[in-house]
């Protein structure tokens, strides 16, 4: 099981909001780049990196900031948000990203999940954002009917390499993940499933990796920012 420390970018700053509200951001780093390299040297093998902005706008905002990040880090990293049409996942799989995430347009257009996933094997996602077992999109300010099992289902004769599930209500509360909901997933799908949001202790990562379902990785964000969670035990614990 891999972790991802998370890097969720605003305004070119390293952020974590609470519960997925913009308005309520705390900022963690000025230097994207700096947190980045940070990550590393406690030995990231991945970064999950986030454009806020950019799922708000439907487009990239905090392109200069995750291209200073991939300049900085020889690790492999993904991204997602405002990537809503194949010339954005183009383009940044051409920068060096090793896998995009897509998530409003899994839902609104998911032709494009298909046809972006033939066209590059292995470097597509789908993130799936969820309130109460019903998908939101649009930076999770439009809920939406669609249930997260029968999202997931849309795509398993796909090839995405990985669904990133997040708990909406976890995100950035610093109580836990949904570890039931997320190993549920991870049962009815063959896409390897990462679970996200809530992840704040050495216990929840035991507790994901021993759920019952063979879950691909853990995002955490502001557990590592607080030092609630220390990234090189984490790693220790999930290898041994």
């Amino acid at each position: 099981m891999i972790l991802y420390p998370a890097i969720d970018l605003k305004d070119g700053q390293c952020v974590r909001l609470y519960k997925g509200a913009m308005d309520q951001a705390t900022v963690f780093n000025d230097d994207p780049a700096a947190q980045a390299r940070a990550f590393a040297a406690q030995g990231a093998e991945w970064l999950h990196l986030v454009d806020l902005n950019g799922a708000f706008a439907g487009s990239p905002v905090n392109a200069s900031a995750v291209d200073a990040i991939l300049a900085a880090v020889d690790i492999p990293c993904q991204l997602g948000g405002g990537i809503r049409d194949m010339a954005t996942i183009e383009a940044w799989l051409g920068k060096g990203l090793r896998r995009v995430i897509l998530g409003t347009v899994a839902v609104e257009n998911p032709d494009l999940v298909r046809q972006a996933a033939a066209a590059f094997p292995g470097q597509v996602a789908v993130g799936i954002d969820a309130r109460d077992g019903r998908v939101a999109t649009k930076g999770w300010a439009t809920e939406t009917d669609v249930e997260v099992t029968e999202l997931a289902r849309q795509f398993e004769d796909a090839g995405v390499a990985a669904i990133i599930y997040t708990d909406i209500n976890r995100d950035g509360a610093m109580q836990g993940p949904n570890v039931a909901a997320t190993a549920a997933l991870a049962q009815a799908t063959r896409i390897p499933v990462i679970a996200s949001g809530g992840v704040s202790r050495l216990d929840d990562l035991v507790a994901l990796r021993d759920c019952g379902a063979a879950l691909d990785g853990a995002i955490s964000g502001r557990a590592l920012y607080d030092g609630k969670l220390d990234l090189a035990q984490a790693l220790a614990v999930l290898k041994g």
